[in-house]
């Protein structure tokens, strides 16, 4: 098996439950994981919408996972630290932690959910951004998987 990520409130491609958008409760939704490849020491998530008026925007930064985790509860605090190590980032909202989908009216975005693994961690502050997480992780990505789903209001 390859690394994968998936969702189980929503499939590859599909629309995206409004609960997890800023339409409806704009809470984190639920992921799992499998099969990292070796020497995966933690992992690093960054959601984000390509198809934004104002460029790629930044809705989820989430890093210094534990190379045992094999996904993520729905509804993840909007904190800082969510658990001793693992920390999220600030989103484009300029908050913390998960940020929903919320496209201006008209055609439906696109949003990619794209896991890292990682051969470190990555040991920056919560509220980094996403260009620090991505800096931080130069030369140290072992793989990437990811899935997208869809959302217009």
């Amino acid at each position: 098996m390859a690394f994968a990520i998936s969702s189980p409130n929503f499939s590859e491609g599909a629309e995206i439950p409004r609960k997890y958008t800023c339409s409806g409760a704009d809470i984190s939704p639920e992921f799992h994981w499998t099969d990292p490849p070796t020497g995966t020491r933690s992992f690093a998530l960054i959601a984000d919408d390509p198809d934004a008026p104002v460029g790629t925007w930044t809705h989820w930064v989430l890093f210094d996972l534990s190379e045992q985790t094999r996904g993520l509860a729905e509804d993840l605090p909007k904190v800082g630290e969510i658990m001793t190590g693992v920390r999220q980032g600030r989103n484009d909202f300029r908050k913390l932690g998960y940020g929903g989908p919320c496209p201006p009216p008209g055609k439906p975005h696109r949003y990619f959910f794209k896991l890292f693994a990682l051969d470190t961690k990555l040991n920056l502050k919560a509220g980094a951004s996403k260009a620090e997480v991505e800096q931080a992780m130069k030369n140290h990505v072992l793989g990437e998987a990811q899935t997208m789903g869809t959302f217009k209001r």
